[in-house]
């Protein structure tokens, strides 16, 4: 691949930048009430959409602008880096690139132009109460009657469940066949009778995580992705498309930057911080570790522009992207001191309570979307080609 930018893509960036230092101005404060963040959030998305920047790498017909995916991916760098809203990375980023792959033409014009336009929010129900690394083990049951599918069951840790208009869920249509075969991918409004969804508080106080549950849910046939119990590869595409991006790498480099810039005036057991070497070593390991994570994240944008499904690349961005951002917030604790443990909106709390915030969210990231250890298994056979154990 090519490790240098086009002048044009360049341009964009910067365009991107000034754009987003206008907008991000109007956001409201740190204090501000969930729905108020969350109105910013649409407003931001629906501007997004009018310059076509949300799904710029899409063909033309479905909403996009036949842009390159690098062009895409400056757009995510950028986003991810500047704390914007505005995206919805279950539809953009998970949805339609695997509807693209294995939908139908008539699922494709239905599902893929509201999400360009920004007029829609999409969740992902895979995860149950029992089944979280061993997905093919899920329960949900969906049940042929007519024209429909009647689901019942329960999905949990459904990020943004409660704002969400459809959702993606994996089902079992055949209860009888090996676990990894009897599953369909099935997509679904969640305004249809039946679907209950309750909040999930995290320890950092955040709703973003739901238990959905589906009682007598019906769902038309006509919104099954790929064939009926082949749905586990619908879903094992969507997974790679979740676990590549720039994101992880863009967010660490904006923290790491703030802590760089805090080690500058800050000092600890009264040596500056700047000049500590166990600090400067951190500080220098993890600016090593963005590189590297952004490299892997620009290589599988390439590779998406050249028709590829990155699978064991995913998994390696993935891992070292969430890691990542685990060993930034870990380093600021250690930076912050005693401080670091202030939460947002404490006068005291250094850096805006940020890291301690970053530091109880950032346990999840390597839990969620496929453990450390699934990713690393992944690598091993599907990349080395080691033996299953």
């Amino acid at each position: 691949m090519n490790f240098k930018f086009s002048e044009s893509e360049e341009a964009f960036r910067e365009e991107l930048k000034s754009w987003l230092n206008t907008e991000l101005a109007a956001r409201p404060g740190s204090d501000s009430n969930p729905d108020s963040e969350w109105a910013f959030n649409l407003e931001m998305r629906r501007k997004l959409a009018e310059k076509g920047w949300l799904t710029m790498a899409w063909p033309e017909e479905y909403g996009g602008q036949s842009a390159s995916h690098m062009m895409q991916v400056i757009f995510a760098e950028e986003m991810s880096y500047n704390n914007a809203p505005g995206r919805d990375v279950f539809g953009t980023k998970m949805m339609a690139p695997t509807l693209m792959i294995h939908g139908t033409e008539d699922q494709k014009q239905q599902f893929l132009p509201p999400v360009s336009r920004g007029d829609v929010q999409w969740c992902q129900g895979y995860s149950e109460p029992e089944s979280g690394s061993d997905l093919a083990s899920l329960q949900t049951r969906a049940i042929e009657d007519g024209d429909d599918f009647v689901v019942n069951g329960t999905k949990v840790w459904t990020s943004g469940a409660h704002r969400a208009d459809h959702i993606m869920v994996l089902t079992r249509t055949d209860p009888d066949a090996p676990k990894h075969r009897g599953i369909s991918f099935l997509l679904c409004d969640m305004n249809t009778p039946g679907i209950t969804v309750n909040p999930i508080i995290n320890m950092a106080g955040d709703h973003s995580f739901n238990m959905v549950t589906f009682e007598d849910v019906r769902i038309p046939k006509k919104n099954l992705v790929g064939e009926q119990n082949r749905g586990w590869y619908v879903g094992a595409t969507l997974l790679d498309f979740e676990r590549s991006g720039v994101d992880y790498s863009a967010g660490a480099k904006r923290t790491l930057e703030e802590l760089v810039e805090f080690a500058k005036t800050n000092s600890k057991n009264g040596v500056l911080l700047a000049n500590d070497p166990v600090t400067r070593n951190r500080l220098s390991d993890l600016a090593i570790e963005v590189e590297v994570s952004k490299l892997i994240s620009y290589n599988i944008a390439w590779m998406q522009g050249q028709g590829l499904v990155p699978n064991k690349e995913a998994s390696m961005g993935k891992v070292l992207g969430t890691e990542l951002q685990q060993h930034v917030s870990e380093t600021g604790m250690h930076m912050l001191g005693m401080h670091g443990q202030l939460e947002p909106g404490s006068k005291h709390a250094p850096l805006e309570g940020k890291v301690e915030h970053m530091y109880l969210t950032d346990v999840s990231q390597t839990i969620q979307a496929g453990t450390s250890e699934i990713q690393r298994n992944i690598i091993a056979t599907r990349g080395l080609g080691l033996p299953r154990g």
